[in-house]
């Protein structure tokens, strides 16, 4: 079994971007897009305790802040178990981590970001 403490160094100028991404569209009141850089930076960092727990709490504060239940009650139980998760290498690769898709639903992967991980994959060999 592996265990993942921490995201590799080449991939958090990825994963920044897309949270960075995030705040701006939010600010530029497009909220829809911006979500959308909260899911990429899901598939990025899930597979990281710190990274993939960061984001759930991202998506939760959206939640509150579009007045999604939804959002915010599915948020809640992928805070307390996605780390966990990440940590022992157990996460649905793909996934966008939204209350919108089931928790455990692997998902396809846009071929940017796969491109991304798989250059990560290949670095680490």
């Amino acid at each position: 079994m592996k265990f993942n403490w921490e995201m590799p160094y080449n991939l958090q100028p990825f994963y920044k971007t897309e949270l960075d991404n995030y705040l701006i569209n939010w600010q530029n009141g497009e909220p829809a897009l911006a979500f959308h850089h909260l899911e990429r930076a899901h598939i990025l960092g899930q597979a990281f305790p710190y990274q993939h727990t960061f984001v759930h709490w991202e998506m939760l504060k959206f939640g509150f802040r579009i007045k999604s239940w939804q959002e915010v009650t599915g948020q809640i139980p992928r805070l307390l178990v996605g780390g966990v998760k990440s940590f022992i290498g157990k996460i649905p690769v793909g996934n966008t981590g939204g209350a919108n898709v089931h928790p455990l639903q692997p998902m396809e992967i846009s071929a940017d970001l796969k491109a991304i991980l798989s250059k990560l994959k290949t670095n680490e060999n």
